[in-house]
């Protein structure tokens, strides 16, 4: 849709064809919680980085399939209408392999809750709780601020990074250099990392993420090469894979399996709505006071929960017990 959009010079068809990736996107996001769903509690995060290192795949689409559509050419609609085309012949590859997968993970989850029930100490599964009190579960709130923060900075950042490229006077090819090492920041280490949450703590992870993320901003406000816009933006995908992937582990550890959809489902909701005020808001600083003012706001929305996660009190139990 998006592809015919440009093809026929429509912006409504572009914003519709938008509106279909981004709940792509966010249905495809919540397949991590399928992960945990086949795990213990002490190995989520494991887990979870087996699902996210999927998406290394993406960071070689930038060089091996769309830079060379995009080589030589001016930025026109009708530039655009062939990778989008390229895009959705991905997607349907993407179609054929949720299909293959056997058995469902949910049912996976619901047999481990039944062995429970069915072993020496049993726990009976209640039913499903409101979000709001899965909220206030202890360990939650912690999870939820670092995650918001997190993914609505990589995503404000990410989405202005093509203009601040070109305002810095390169190429438009140059952006899926940037854009690819920072795909590569978010999934390439995602296994070694994955197992770090595991080892180190989960709310130390959220921490340690939240601070590598302050480091890649404030880098933004004096990178102009593209190398070093690289390694900022690396290490914003690098610190959102900490704190992402740390937080996912937290929020499903205190739900039950028939409430971690919900949750998590609710969670990137309100991150992907404050991602795109962020964005707006970015383009906004950016077009008036240039990159240094989205290096400061960046930076600011990602150390303030970092302190605020510092310093609240560390819930009492590591994971959520169904009442009976």
């Amino acid at each position: 849709m998006t592809a015919l959009g440009c093809l026929a010079d429509s912006a409504i068809l572009v914003v519709l064809g938008f509106v279909g990736i981004g709940a792509m996107n966010g249905s495809v996001l919540l397949a991590r919680t399928a992960a945990a769903d086949m795990y213990p509690a002490e190995r989520r995060a494991r887990a979870i980085s087996y699902v996210l290192f999927g998406a290394l795949f993406g960071a070689a689409m930038g060089p091996l399939v769309f830079r060379p559509l995009f080589a030589g050419k001016d930025l026109e609609l009708d530039t655009l209408v062939i990778p989008w085309f390229a895009a959705a012949v991905i997607a349907l590859g993407g179609i054929v392999v949720a299909l293959l997968i056997r058995p469902d993970p949910r049912t996976i989850a619901l047999a481990l809750a039944a062995e429970r029930e069915s072993g020496p100490d049993p726990v009976p599964m209640a039913p499903p709780a409101p979000v709001k009190e899965i909220l206030r579960r202890p360990g939650v709130p912690a999870a939820v601020i670092a995650a918001l923060a997190s993914f609505a900075v990589m995503v404000g950042v990410m989405n202005l990074t093509g203009y601040i490229i070109v305002g810095h006077h390169h190429e438009q090819a140059d952006v899926f250099t940037v854009i690819s090492l920072h795909i590569v920041g978010m999934y390439a280490l995602v296994l070694v990392i994955g197992a770090l949450i595991d080892r180190v703590g989960r709310r130390p992870s959220l921490i340690y993420g939240l601070a590598i993320m302050a480091v890649s901003t404030v880098m933004l406000a004096w990178a102009e090469s593209i190398l070093w816009t690289s390694v900022s933006l690396f290490l914003l995908g690098l610190g959102w894979n900490i704190s992402y992937v740390a937080a996912t582990a937290e929020l499903v550890t205190h739900a039950t399996p028939i409430e971690r959809g919900r949750l998590v489902g609710t969670t990137d909701l309100a991150a992907g709505l404050l991602g795109a005020g962020l964005a707006l808001l970015g383009g906004v600083a950016y077009s008036e006071w240039g990159v240094a003012a989205v290096s400061v706001g960046a930076t600011v929305a990602v150390v303030l929960p970092a302190f605020a996660i510092f310093l609240a009190r560390r819930p009492a139990s590591a994971a959520f017990e169904p009442a009976s």
